[in-house]
This record gives structure tokens, C-alpha cells and sequence, in this order.
């Protein structure tokens, strides 16, 4: 499952590697100083270079995918990292780090160069206190913008009380349409959300309509914020940490643990034996499936009104998947299945009957896919609803760095298990689903197919697990009780989740615990993408585009 590199980008070798040396060059001047993190080198530049800099890796050097801002204060400087990678080649990684002085934290935006880099900077100054000069609209994204303080700041006083007055929402658009129609609006404010059935989660989304025409969308997230990048800075590597990735995406929580072992692990160079690849491979394509179930679900529930058929069908399998991951891990939801170095634990005994278990519903999956196709994809109605509506074009897509089945369903054919291989997924045979239909109903068939590839993958497991001989059946790789690595180590890994690229970086300060923690969320950046498919469309159809990203406010928010 290699990629193909017909051409060459600049700073790029013959081998498809990347020629830091010539990127160098490329960028002159503009580099200050050069950093070697763990997944990548990362060139240091001036604040007021950013745009400049960033352009150039792109258009000359091919980085097209702004993955994720990390932002960061230290005793003597502010910093945000731009960790760049390709869409045609994940594992051709740049890191750009701008640093900034403590008195005057301000940086040039991103936000020109990629869209995507607009919501990641309200966040690095909602929550760090960083500035970026030119940015559209810089203002708090996931706390209040009254509240005082930035929390990831190291002077942040924890113990300072907040108040957070209400205040009436305004038409975004009334002035303009006031100054259009003399005096005399036609358009209408409407609050959807933060508590409306139909949004995944307490999402609140600020619509304006002429009539029923969508004419401008603006998602407010933050209500499910919980801290958790700061609670995982206050626990230990080890143990302490692998328990909260399951609350990210909590409809297929075992990608989350992945995320976090694969930085983790490669941050602490501890290998994982073969076995527990296998294992680990298993369990995490179990829980992929539940989370698609589980959006196709609500996607017709949001569509259709489907709930005593579809609805209910898809949560009847999801429990079929549901009752084999707590017979492997003890759990049905919140799994804490892996371990750094391996898995908690072997399967459970006896072994047939859990082969057995995983064969019968694998077995049936094709019948009950024939009925999702029956019930959704074949009928009228949906149809109706979901083709052609949703449009998001690939290039816009990869402005906003979106993943997952969301990208594949508009053509880009992305998926980290492939581009960029981790776990066991390279032995096996198995492809990667795309539809280049770019709307709602193609995002539906992408998920199908997916499930289709899951099960392929899981049978793939079984087989390799009932012939592995028993002397060789080692879960975990011998890792010290306590971890601390080598001060100033920076990683940034990423796995494919079931909602796209879920990332974490973590940067290591010579203790047990990291000295920064940060979450790449693939629903964040799909979520952000919401008013270039729904802006211009009729309010139900921005209620379809919506079901359709299948995002889940605990990953957006953290």
C-alpha cells in the first residue's frame, strides 16, 4: 500500500523523503535556527514571516494539510507550531515553530495561507493568550468571552472566580441587509441549539435565513470542554493518561488510546510486540464499526425521521460489536484496552468461542449492510435529501483540513492506516473507501464501505490469532514503571480514527509527567468546514450536512 510519487515537490528526495537541507534553501533567510522533533525537523522563523513561510511550503513544497497548532508557553517565550504534512504523502512531515517574546505575544495569522489555521488560533489565544495579528475574527472559541484569563498560561490563577453574563445573540448580518432594504430586514436569526435534537452533542449553531435559504452559519462549540489536554499535563505517562482518550470520541473510543500510544510510545522509543499489534488492530477496527453504526443511525434519524427501523437496526449491530469488546476488555464503553508497550490483557478464554462470536456477526454483516442499502441509500426520499446537497469540494476540504470519511466522501483518497503505517495494518490486505460524489449521500456510502473494510480486517485478525503459537503470545514489551523522557523531546503522531486524522503531540520536560499536551481533533476541523456546505442551501439540508460530518462535541471541545 505504497504511494506513488510521479512528481517531485521541491525539497523532496528521489526516495519520496523529505530533503530538509533543501527546504532550507527554499526558505532562505526566513529560517532562523532548525529543531529535530521526534516525527520531524521543524524550522524556526520570525513572527512576521508566517504567511510567507507557509506559502511557500505549500505551493513549492507540496505541504498542503495544516494539521494541527500547537500552542505554548514557556518560562521565556511564547511559541505556536505548524505542523504541516501532505494529503498525497503523510509521511512527508515539516514542523514550523514561531516563537515570540513574553512581553508581546503576537504572531502573523495562518489563517490566509490555510482556513483551517482560523479556528486553531482563536483557540491558541482562548487558551494560551497568543495573539495573531491580521486574523478575521480573533476572539475565544471555546470558553466565554468575558472570562479572564487564558487557562494554559503558566501565571493562570485557577482559583479566580468567573462570571459569565448572558447576552442576547445578534444577527450577524443585520446591519448590511438594514443599510440594503432601508430600514426594513427580511432576514431571520436563529439560534439552533445548544440543546436541539438535532445536533450531535450540546452544539450551539448561530443560523441566519432569508426565508428558508441558509445565508450565514457560524458552529459555537465549547460546551463540553472539560480540560482535558491540561488534565493529561497533570498525569503520569505510564497509567495515569490512558484512561481519558476514551471520553475524546466516546462513539469509537478505542482509535482515542491509539492516538495516544503512538505519540507516547515513539516519544519514549518503546516497541510493541507483534501480538499485541494484532490485538490492538482488532479491537480498534471492532470499535471503528460501532461509530459508524452509530452515525448512520442518527444520520437517518436527522434525515428521515427513520428511528423504529434504520435507527434501531444500526444500534442492534452496534451492540452485537459492543458485547465482543467487553468480553475482550471488560468494558462497553470506556475500554482503557491499551497499555503503553501492548494491551491490558490477552483474549479471553475460552478462545474458540470468542472466534466463534466474532465470525457469526462478520458472517451476518453483509445481510444487514443489504438492508442499510435497502432502507437508505436505495430509498427516494433519502436520496432526495442527501444527493447534491452538502457540496464540499476537495480543495475546500483541504483548506480545512478535514479527514476522515468526510474527505474520502469528496474524492480525497486519505487514510493514515495506509499513508502513514502503524500497528499491523500494513500485513493486511484491505482498501480504502472513497466516493467523489462531495455531498451528504456520498459521505453515507463511504462510511458503508468502510464497515465492509473493518470487517475484512477483523477476520484477517481472527485468522492470525488462532494460528499464533502460544509461546509467542506476548502483550506487553518490558516499560519502566515510571517513564520520564529526555527533556525537550517534542513528538507529533497521528492515527485514523473513525471520524479522520486524530493526532496528539506531546513535548516531554525531563519529568514523569508532559510539559505540554495537545489533541489534534479531526471533528474540530470537519465541524469548522460546516458554512462552506451549508451556506446558500435550505435550513433542512444544513440539518443533513450536519448528521453528515458525524462529529462529537466531546473531541471538538476536549
Amino acid at each position: 500500500m505504497s504511494l506513488e510519487h510521479p512528481t517531485r515537490d521541491a525539497g523532496e528526495t528521489e526516495d519520496g523523503a523529505v530533503d530538509y537541507d533543501a527546504l532550507a534553501s527554499l526558505l532562505g533567510d526566513a529560517v532562523l535556527d532548525r529543531e529535530d522533533h521526534v516525527n520531524a525537523e521543524a524550522f524556526v522563523i520570525r513572527p512576521d514571516d508566517v504567511q510567507e513561510v507557509l506559502s511557500t511550503l505549500r505551493d513549492e513544497a507540496g505541504f498542503d494539510h495544516l494539521s494541527l497548532l500547537t500552542a505554548q508557553e514557556y518560562q521565556d517565550r511564547y511559541e505556536s507550531i505548524y505542523h504541516l504534512t501532505k494529503y498525497a504523502d503523510r509521511t512527508q512531515e515539516v514542523g514550523v515553530v514561531v516563537p515570540t517574546s513574553k512581553t508581546e505575544p503576537v504572531s502573523e495569522t495562518a489563517s490566509p495561507v490555510f482556513e483551517t489555521a482560523n479556528w486553531h488560533e482563536r483557540e491558541a489565544y482562548d487558551l494560551v493568550g497568543i495573539e495573531y495579528e491580521g486574523h478575521p475574527d480573533l476572539v475565544r472559541i471555546l470558553l466565554p468571552e468575558t472570562w479572564q484569563g487564558h487557562p494554559l498560561s503558566l501565571d493562570y490563577d485557577q482559583t479566580k472566580p468567573q462570571i459569565v453574563p448572558i447576552r442576547e445573540n445578534v444577527n450577524p448580518l443585520l446591519e448590511d441587509t438594514q443599510a440594503a432594504s432601508e430600514g426594513d430586514p427580511d432576514t431571520m436569526f436563529v439560534n439552533i441549539g445548544p440543546h436541539h435534537p438535532a445536533t450531535h452533542g450540546v452544539l450551539h449553531i448561530e443560523t441566519v435565513l432569508d426565508g428558508e435559504q441558509v445565508l450565514d452559519v457560524e458552529p459555537d462549540i465549547g460546551y463540553l470542554h472539560r480540560c482535558e489536554e491540561q488534565m493529561a499535563q497533570q498525569g503520569h505517562y505510564r497509567h495515569e493518561i490512558m484512561p481519558y482518550p476514551d471520553r475524546w470520541d466516546y462513539t469509537a473510543n478505542m482509535t482515542n488510546e491509539w492516538a495516544y500510544a503512538r505519540a507516547a510510545e515513539d516519544l519514549a522509543d518503546i516497541e510493541v510486540p507483534d501480538y499485541a499489534q494484532v490485538l490492538r488492530t482488532l479491537g480498534v477496527e471492532l470499535s471503528r464499526m460501532t461509530g459508524h453504526f452509530l452515525a448512520l443511525g442518527t444520520f437517518s434519524l436527522d434525515v428521515n425521521g427513520d428511528f423504529t427501523a434504520t435507527f434501531m437496526y444500526t444500534f442492534r449491530d452496534r451492540e452485537k460489536v459492543q458485547s465482543i469488546l467487553e468480553d475482550l476488555t471488560g468494558q462497553r464503553m470506556m475500554y482503557n484496552y491499551f497499555r503503553l508497550g501492548g494491551v491490558a490483557w490477552d483474549l479471553p478464554d475460552p478462545r474458540e468461542e470468542f472466534f466463534e462470536k466474532i465470525r457469526e456477526f462478520t458472517n451476518e454483516l453483509p445481510r444487514a449492510l443489504e438492508e442499510y442499502h435497502n432502507l437508505l441509500t436505495s430509498n427516494e426520499v433519502f436520496q432526495v435529501r442527501t444527493v447534491d446537497t452538502g457540496y464540499l469540494d476537495p480543495e475546500v476540504a483541504k483548506d480545512y483540513g478535514v479527514t476522515g470519511p468526510v474527505a474520502r466522501g469528496s474524492g480525497i483518497d486519505y487514510d493514515v492506516r495506509r499513508d502513514d503505517p502503524y500497528g499491523y495494518y500494513p500485513e493486511l490486505d484491505w482498501d480504502v473507501a472513497t466516493e467523489d460524489g462531495c455531498d451528504n449521500y456520498a459521505r453515507v456510502l463511504v462510511r458503508l464501505r468502510e464497515v465492509e473494510e473493518s470487517a475484512k480486517i477483523v477476520d484477517q485478525c481472527v485468522d492470525l490469532l488462532e494460528d499464533w503459537p502460544d509461546e509467542e503470545r506476548t502483550i506487553q514489551s518490558n516499560v519502566p514503571r515510571t517513564l520520564k523522557p529526555d527533556p525537550d523531546t517534542e513528538v507529533y503522531r497521528a492515527v485514523e480514527g473513525a471520524k479522520g486524522e486524530l493526532g496528539v503531540y506531546i513535548r516531554s520536560d525531563g519529568t514523569a509527567k508532559p510539559a505540554r499536551f495537545k489533541i489534534r481533533s479531526p471533528c474540530f476541523h470537519n465541524l469548522h468546514a460546516l458554512p462552506e456546505m451549508a451556506e446558500g442551501e435550505y435550513l433542512p439540508d444544513m440539518i443533513a450536512s450536519l448528521g453528515s460530518l458525524d462529529v462529537v462535541l466531546g473531541e471538538v471541545d476536549r
